[in-house]
């Protein structure tokens, strides 16, 4: 049964991308860096799985180039279970000449705290942008994606993973995450990479996103920064 977190490879003549997709209740949601992505998948009796999942971009910075030339496609996929991975092909009404295939491959969540009971009142369940800024003098920051539902922190991005769960009520918000390497990150991230990283917050909320202070533990270094979280989609 596909559900859970996983790291998505993405292929096309134009070049790859990679992200994480956190998939549950016939619901996709994830991204990377840049773009979101948010769909819905069917799972056949015959064991065929169907999907139909957009992009939609959350960070302006030109540099991060769309793997398809387009900010928003709509992209209709088949794909099978091979072993633990997950072989999609398919493509994109909007660019019919272009193939497009995808490999999904479970991420573990072994080390995520438990979720917490819902309850009501709290932060709306929902894919988020996450704009991080390091803090007390350090150079850095980074963006991915991040989806909260019923307690669960599920998220990521090209290189790292995140899995956690948290607390909301009145306004504000509390959690804890393990920030994970799930590709080499090869110096691009350097304050997190090659290191699997334990991370508390708090901060507050509104209907439309979040804010947070956190403090990562690195190694034996303590390292604070901000995050900004802004709604995309109703989970």
């Amino acid at each position: 049964m596909l559900k859970g977190l996983y790291k998505v490879e993405m292929y096309t003549v134009h070049g790859s991308r990679r992200g994480v997709i956190y998939a549950y209740d016939g619901k996709m949601m994830g991204g990377n860096s840049a773009f979101a992505f948010i769909g819905t998948y069917r799972e056949s009796e015959g064991g065929e799985v169907s999907v139909d999942i957009s992009t939609m971009r959350h960070n302006d910075d030109p540099s991060f180039q769309p793997l398809l030339k387009a900010d928003k496609v709509t992209l209709s996929l088949k794909g099978r279970q091979q072993g633990e991975q997950y072989f999609f092909e398919g493509g994109t009404t909007q660019m019919p000449s272009i193939a497009f295939n995808s490999v999904m491959t479970p991420i573990s969540e072994a080390a995520a705290p438990p979720a917490p009971k819902a309850s009501e009142g709290g932060i709306r369940n929902g894919l988020y942008s996450i704009h991080i800024r390091m803090l007390d003098g350090i150079d850095g920051g980074n963006t991915g994606v991040m989806v909260l539902h019923d307690g669960r922190i599920r998220g990521g991005d090209a290189f790292f993973d995140y899995v956690g769960a948290y607390t909301s009520a009145n306004g504000r918000w509390k959690g804890e995450l393990v920030n994970h390497e799930h590709t080499p990150s090869q110096g691009e991230r350097p304050v997190f990479g090659g290191y699997e990283v334990g991370i508390g917050f708090s901060g507050t909320y509104t209907d439309e996103g979040a804010v947070a202070e956190a403090t990562a533990l690195v190694g034996k270094r303590s390292i604070r920064f901000s995050a900004v979280l802004r709604k995309l989609a109703e989970a």
